[in-house]
């Protein structure tokens, strides 16, 4: 059995929206564990800093600038991990957007099409690259896809289009599991709540503010930290959770009870 340190040595890890927040904490969190990282994202400097701190703890990492919307760029981020590393043994689909705070019927229709081009049609794009990828290898792949509370388990005022992106996330991504898992390849999805990244803060609101709603209204008293999301999402990954297929693990302390 592995242990917790070596479960993804060997392997490589394909992570979007690498440059900050969970991507960034499960990039390196993969790369502890040994894996060789791709970290993709949308802009160079961020992703620069991220790989510079899995160089900086001994691991192999290669930044990548990509837009998911775009297939060109979802299968070049396949063919990198290949030349680069090998092979793709496990992908992370986490690059979304927010653009929220009116409420529908205020919303600017260019905030819905960005916001569906990256987080429904990024992530197709993405799980079609990478599942023809995984089921050429022997040893198939893992694929997790971070999607959200809102959405199948809750719902909140402003919020409706993401909502909607990340119930069809959600979805595309269990039926691609029961698609794709007789090819070697299991995808499972991770439903966050609200996290410690600037996303889960309202607006005008401090850290502290934050801290203080939480602990009013969420059953555990706080929000979840990035290193617990990337627990959850390294546990689908690994060969762990190897009879987990089309799961949605959410991690929400408690909130959406």
């Amino acid at each position: 059995m592995t242990t917790a340190r070596d479960r993804f040595t060997g392997r490589t890890a394909l992570v979007t929206g690498a440059g900050s927040g969970i991507g960034r904490t499960v990039a390196l969190a993969l790369a502890t564990e040994g894996a060789r990282v791709v970290a993709a994202g949308r802009r160079p400097e961020p992703l620069a800093e991220t790989v510079r701190l899995i160089e900086e703890q001994g691991g192999k990492a290669l930044a990548m600038s990509a837009d998911v919307s775009l297939a060109a760029d979802a299968e070049a981020l396949v063919r990198a991990a290949v030349e680069h590393f090998g092979s793709l043994d496990v992908a992370v689909n986490n690059a979304g957007v927010f653009r929220g705070g009116p409420p529908l019927a205020d919303l600017p229709e260019h905030d819905w099409h960005t916001q569906l081009a990256t987080n429904v049609t990024g992530v197709y794009l993405a799980l079609r690259a990478q599942i023809r990828q995984m089921r050429t290898q022997p040893a198939g792949g893992a694929i997790v896809t971070v999607s959200s509370t809102f959405g199948l388990h809750a719902a909140s005022p402003g919020a409706a289009a993401y909502s909607a992106t990340k119930a069809a996330v959600t979805a595309l991504s269990r039926g691609a599991a029961l698609d794709h898992i007789r090819d070697g390849v299991r995808i499972n999805v991770v439903s966050p709540g609200a996290t410690e990244t600037s996303m889960s803060l309202r607006p005008g609101e401090t850290e502290t503010d934050r801290a203080e709603r939480a602990r009013a209204t969420l059953p555990l008293g706080r929000i979840a930290t990035t290193q617990e999301v990337a627990a959850a999402v390294l546990y689908l990954a690994s060969d762990d959770a190897a009879s987990v297929v089309g799961t949605d693990l959410v991690v929400d302390s408690g909130g959406s009870l």
